[in-house]
C-alpha cells in the first residue's frame, strides 16, 4: 500500500500540472498499481473532477478521456462497431469486471507497461495521445519518448477504415499476457503490433510488402517469420524467450487470416 501525505482534487489541468512538477507528486488513476507498492506520495493529485472520463465520437475521430475505466472502452458499442470488437478484446481478459472498473485508459496508456493489451492494440490503429503541454503525439512517438510530468488529457483514435485483429495468449486466462499481437489493414497495407515481449509493445510494418491484398498462405507465413525477426524478446516467470518468439509467429498468423475474413 502507500501513504498519502497531501490529497488534492485538482479544479484544471494547469492546476494539476503544476502541483505534478514535484518529484513527490502522483497523480491519481484507478490505484490498481500504485496500490502493489510500498511508497509515501507527498502529494496525490485527482483528475476527476476534470470532466476526463468520457468516450466522445464524430465523423473523423473517437476521443478517449484519461480517466475512462477499461470496462467502458469494453461495452462502447461506437467503438467495438467501428474496430471490429478489438478494443473489447484487448481489455476483456484484464483480471476481472471489477477491475476493469476500476483501471483507467490513461494509466496504462501512460505508464506504458509492457503489459499493456489497451497500448498493443493502440498502436497498429491511427491513434494518438493528447498531453497538456506537449499537445497530440501520434502513438508511435509517444511510446518510445522518456517519462515526464505532463498530463494525459485523452486518446484520440482515428477513423479511417482500418480492419483490425486483436489477440493474447495467457497462461491463465485473467493473468498478465505472455504475449499481445494486433494486425491492422488498411487497403493493402499492414501493421503489426506485438507487446508483452515482456518489453513495450513494437510496431512492425510490412516494408517489404511481403503481404499482398488477399494474402496467400506462404505470403503469411513469410511475413510472419519477418516479424519474428524484427523483434527482440526476453524470459521472465509467465515464458521463455524461446517460447515468446514461437508465440509471435502463431498470433501473427491468426491475427492476419482473421483481418483477412473482414
Amino acid at each position: 500500500m502507500f501513504t498519502i501525505k497531501k490529497y488534492v482534487v485538482a479544479d484544471s489541468l494547469e492546476e494539476a500540472y503544476k502541483l505534478n512538477q514535484s518529484k513527490k507528486a502522483n497523480i491519481l488513476g484507478g490505484l490498481l498499481w500504485m496500490k502493489m507498492g510500498h511508497k509515501t506520495i507527498q502529494t496525490a493529485i485527482d483528475l476527476s473532477n476534470l470532466g476526463l472520463d468520457k468516450i466522445e465520437e464524430n465523423d473523423e475521430y473517437f476521443e478517449i478521456g484519461a480517466m475512462v475505466r477499461l470496462r467502458d472502452l469494453e461495452v462502447n458499442e461506437g467503438l467495438n462497431k467501428y474496430f471490429n470488437n478489438a478494443i473489447e478484446n484487448c481489455v476483456k481478459s484484464i483480471v476481472g469486471v471489477q477491475f476493469r472498473n476500476c483501471a483507467t485508459i490513461g494509466g496504462s496508456i501512460f505508464s506504458r507497461f509492457g503489459f499493456s493489451d489497451p497500448l498493443t492494440c493502440l498502436l497498429a490503429l491511427d491513434s494518438y495521445v493528447k498531453l497538456y503541454k506537449g499537445g497530440v503525439i501520434s502513438m508511435r512517438e509517444f511510446i518510445n519518448m522518456p517519462y515526464d510530468n505532463d498530463i494525459l488529457e485523452k486518446v484520440i483514435i482515428k477513423k479511417d477504415n482500418r480492419k483490425i485483429s486483436y489477440m493474447s495468449h495467457r497462461n491463465i486466462s485473467t493473468d498478465f499476457p505472455v504475449l499481445t499481437c494486433a494486425v491492422s489493414k488498411i487497403g493493402d497495407k499492414f501493421a503489426v503490433a506485438v507487446g508483452a515481449r515482456p518489453q513495450k509493445a513494437v510496431l512492425v510494418l510490412d516494408e517489404e510488402n511481403i503481404l499482398s491484398c488477399d494474402p496467400t498462405k506462404d505470403e503469411i507465413e513469410k511475413f510472419a517469420d519477418y516479424v519474428e525477426g524484427k523483434l527482440t524478446f526476453g524470459s521472465n516467470m509467465r515464458a521463455s524467450k524461446d517460447f515468446r518468439s514461437h508465440l509471435c509467429k502463431v498470433l501473427v498468423k491468426r491475427c492476419i487470416n482473421e483481418v483477412g475474413g473482414m
